[in-house]
């Protein structure tokens, strides 16, 4: 390990030099002040590096520290631009291809613990016995205690057919147990589910643009149109991070004919001006389609759906988009090491550019948020539908996200819901289907009952803005004078939990059967247990049922 570190530093170093050297040679021939700032600076680089590890009080790593350097000058230019040093190499082929060497689980930092929290179907910790809940002790001996989370799934991934043995503590279980799994090659589905839904309206979730995404598409598309006759279909993009975008030109191309033009690329290197159409007869052009979307759709996904909203193919419903409309293309480094870097942005068939105006600046959860209509240029979909840029894909049918209790968001930040559903999980060893199982009263009466022993705190809505209140007054010198008023509106504000919970019960429902029904019927299961309350999906349904509803929609003239 010693001996790498010492390389790395002195290629590091070494290469340095040579970028002086020859970019000072460039300069020469060239005299261009761009190319001799380029040297300068990588001079004085080079120098800080020499005297931080001759004179620094401490012993240095020269690696992090160099990394660190490189992290920030990339985070200076976007956010998608990456140095991913060859530690990294395995997780970034997942990102592309949705294959690694592994168990084939997801696994969360619980305090000090690292813990299973979803085993995929059919893959070797799910056929091993693992199960949601699960906290890992060891692996292959070697304890896990002060490891986090992404140490520990380095651990836990290998070359398929190597055998790793797992200690775990579960509850109900007086001692430790002892797993001995077989890695496999994981490839995730882009595709994890599909299904015929009521009134024969296929749906499709649609996770990933990996290798194979359009491929499974179509294969979805040709069972439920062709062979069981689904008379509407919608695609769900929601929270889909995007991928490769050859393979979201051919999931345009099951819905749009030969020939048409999908996506553009524009940089500041000839080589990648490129203009990606449909290359293939489509699967299906006729059945009313309908896309859902979210604020952590981009990418890929904004390709897809802004391409099937200005061919006028899809109505997009959900939310505005993230709004990354930048292409990415993967440089080789020395040492195996990667620089994942912008060279252009992407345009859809309109012309409109999705990349978001300012992606410096976003809201909490990543998204856009509003762009003023007068930092926006006007657009024409094929039919003359108006569309904008500035930020993402703005649905066709813009729905709100419902806000979370403050006794919901306490109960899944503390484990609270997660660790009732594996309890009812040794308790119940069989439940309804997934599309069918409901929390009855008397098993929601025992949850109040269940979650006494859990020692959590929440604020109310009311407490914030009281205690906003409380502040400000403080600042302006106005709270002695309401001292005793605000004392008493805080008392008669004071919530009881167990009040919270019977308030809350219809969301806090939803949220225990869906991971309740995850230990059972795992990802899919969780899909299902959505249908008959999910807004979106209803609303999709509703349009793909009505030709009136549906052209409504395309027109922006729909009122639900």
């Amino acid at each position: 390990m010693r001996l790498n570190r010492l390389r790395r530093t002195h290629w590091l170093i070494a290469a340095a030099f040579v970028l002086i050297a020859s970019f000072t040679a460039v300069s020469f021939k060239r005299e261009d002040d761009s190319y001799f700032e380029i040297a300068r600076n990588l001079d004085i680089f080079t120098t800080v590096m020499r005297e931080l590890t001759v004179y620094y009080v401490d012993p240095i790593e020269p690696q992090p520290l160099v990394e660190e350097g490189i992290a920030s000058m990339l985070e200076s230019l976007d956010p998608y631009t990456q140095f991913i040093p060859e530690e990294e190499a395995d997780d970034y082929r997942f990102m592309t291809t949705g294959q690694y060497g592994g168990i084939g689980a997801l696994i969360g930092q619980r305090n000090e613990q690292v813990i299973i929290t979803d085993p995929y179907e059919g893959f070797p910790a799910q056929k091993g016995g693992l199960v949601a809940g699960d906290a890992l002790l060891s692996i292959d001996g070697k304890s896990l205690k002060g490891l986090q989370y992404d140490e520990v799934s380095r651990l836990l991934k290998g070359q398929p057919g190597t055998s790793i043995e797992l200690q775990i503590n579960r509850e109900g279980e007086s001692k430790p147990l002892r797993k001995t799994l077989v890695r496999e090659e994981i490839t995730i589905r882009n595709v994890p589910y599909y299904t015929l839904m009521e009134d024969s309206i296929g749906y499709i979730r649609l996770g990933g643009f990996t290798d194979n995404a359009a491929r499974e598409v179509r294969e979805a598309v040709t069972d439920l149109v062709q062979k069981r006759k689904a008379k509407g279909l919608i695609i769900d993009l929601r929270g889909n991070p995007g991928g490769l975008l050859d393979e979201a030109v051919g999931i345009v191309n099951v819905f749009v004919d030969k020939g048409q033009e999908v996506v553009s690329t524009r940089g500041r290197v000839k080589e990648w001006d490129k203009t990606y159409r449909t290359t293939a007869q489509a699967t299906d052009t006729r059945t009313p389609l309908a896309v859902l979307v979210s604020s952590g759709s981009a990418s890929a996904s904004e390709i897809v759906s802004g391409a099937l909203q200005d061919l006028d193919r899809a109505v997009v419903i959900g939310q505005r988009t993230f709004g990354k409309g930048l292409v990415q293309t993967t440089r080789p480094l020395n040492y195996n090491a990667q620089l994942k870097i912008t060279t252009a942005k992407y345009y859809i068939p309109s012309g409109r550019c999705i990349q978001a105006l300012d992606y410096s600046h976003r809201n909490p959860d990543g998204s856009v948020g509003k762009v003023p209509d007068s930092l926006t240029k006007v657009f024409k979909t094929r039919s003359g539908r108006t569309v904008r840029d500035g930020g993402g894909i703005l649905p066709d049918q813009v729905t709100e996200i419902p806000q979370a209790s403050s006794i919901a968001q306490a109960l899944v930040t503390n484990y609270v819901i997660f660790d009732y559903a594996t309890r009812y999980r040794l308790d119940h060893p069989t439940i309804a289907p997934a599309g069918k199982f409901r929390l009855d009263d008397a098993a929601y009466d025992a949850f109040i009952v269940w979650q006494r022993q859990k020692n959590f705190s929440y604020q109310s809505e009311s407490d914030k803005r009281l205690l906003q209140l409380r502040e400000t007054a403080e600042k302006e010198g106005y709270f002695s004078h309401i001292r005793d008023e605000y004392e008493a509106v805080r008392k008669r504000l004071a919530h009881d939990r167990e009040t919270d919970l019977r308030l809350n019960k219809e969301e806090i429902g939803l949220m225990l059967e869906n991971e309740i029904v995850s230990r059972y019927y795992y990802q899919n299961g969780r899909i299902e247990t959505t249908f008959d309350d999910d807004p979106d999906l209803l609303l999709a349904c509703k349009a793909l049922r009505s030709t009136a509803i549906y052209s409504a929609i395309l027109e922006r003239r729909y009122t639900p």
